[in-house]
């Protein structure tokens, strides 16, 4: 489908949403009437009680109101009021009843009136409805109560020139209501109040997960001190291999050894400078080249470590490599499996392997 047919589409639907909304709007109309009472002086009311007509033109009209001759409902072909369009602008009140409200609109419209009130049908009260007289569309028509129609009747009847304004008023519908801005306006309040109590949560949440991680890193630091002061620190010499063979270097800074520098040997024999290596074990607490846990390995274990989980390979071969030759190559060891060749010691270092035998007798 191209652009054009679905812009089209789009349009079509739009305006049938558009028709279908507007059937469920209705404007109300404010009926003011003027007369002298019995007396005589002036008198006004004023009422928002009248409903345009669905097919009405919104508009503004006044008159003096005028009653049918004989049926009160104005239906007929015939000669119905007694006005005609060279009389000064008059409002045809008619009830409603008989008759569809397009011939009685038709009628007054016909003799020359300037709007059409129809009073609702008899024991009706205040009541009211949107009249659809789609073959009459422009003359000004409203619906007005049983209550309010009938006292304008009685005062024509006694001979009360009656003068009628008809004012729109405001529009009234499902999203226009009182009712419906209440609810619409608790939805809002209840949607905002949840998606703020959800962002708290989840807020809450992280910020709690993110303490206790560093709770925990804190507790593990810890123990890596403890690790670190446990571990064997010497003093290379000149004539030792590590500072007289070219392919032994240290992993953290990729630098050859000299004799005086202070190296750490960990519980695997790999050896570092220690001022590279602490840092690392800090963060890491393994060996940079074989993984190993130092913490494990020494006995120190932290009580908040086993909800850490750090993902190592089962099984795999280290080598550092210098100029094309392997200087190291250490299994890691898995307890769990079964060869028997893979459950031996973590380290050869005897002076630690006593020290972990001491630690856990």
């Amino acid at each position: 489908m191209g652009k054009k047919s679905q812009h089209c589409l789009l349009l079509l639907c739009l305006s049938g949403l558009v028709h279908h909304s507007a059937a469920f709007v209705f404007w109300t109309a404010t009926v003011e009437i003027n007369y002298v009472n019995g007396s005589n002086a002036p008198e006004t009311k004023i009422c928002e009680c009248g409903v345009y007509g669905r097919n009405s033109p919104l508009g503004d009209a006044e008159g003096i109101v005028t009653l049918p001759k004989g049926d009160p409902k104005g239906c007929g072909p015939g000669p119905i009021y007694n006005r005609n369009s060279s009389s000064p602008p008059w409002i045809a009140l008619v009830k409603r009843g008989n008759c569809t409200f397009s011939e009685k609109i038709r009628a007054a419209k016909r003799q020359g009136a300037a709007a059409v009130v129809v009073y609702n049908v008899d024991s009706s009260g205040n009541s009211t409805t949107q009249m659809s007289h789609p073959d009459v569309i422009d003359i000004v028509a409203i619906m007005i109560g049983n209550t309010p129609g009938m006292e304008i009747v009685k005062l024509v009847k006694n001979g009360t020139d009656v003068e009628m304004s008809i004012i729109v008023g405001s529009p009234h519908g499902p999203w226009m209501d009182t009712y419906w801005l209440y609810f619409l306006s608790i939805a809002f309040f209840i949607v905002t109040a949840a998606s703020i109590a959800y962002f708290v949560f989840i807020s809450a949440n992280r910020l709690y997960t993110l303490n206790m991680h560093r709770r925990m890193e804190r507790r593990l630091k810890s123990e890596a001190k403890k690790a670190i002061g446990r571990l064997q620190v010497r003093t290379l010499k000149r004539g030792d291999e590590e500072t007289t063979s070219e392919s032994h270097m240290c992993a953290v800074c990729i630098e050859s050894y000299k004799a005086g520098e202070v190296v750490t040997v960990l519980t695997c024999d790999h050896i570092f400078h220690k001022a590279c290596i602490e840092p690392w074990l800090l963060e890491r607490r393994t060996c940079p080249m074989c993984k190993c846990d130092i913490l494990k390995a020494l006995g120190v274990e932290d009580e908040g470590k086993e909800n850490i989980s750090v993902e190592s390979p089962p099984d795999a071969t280290v080598i550092t490599v210098t100029g094309g030759e392997p200087i190291y190559e250490v299994p890691l060891t898995d307890p769990a499996s079964p060869d028997p060749e893979r459950q031996q010691h973590h380290y050869d270092n005897r002076a630690f392997e006593r020290d972990a035998e001491a630690a856990r007798q």
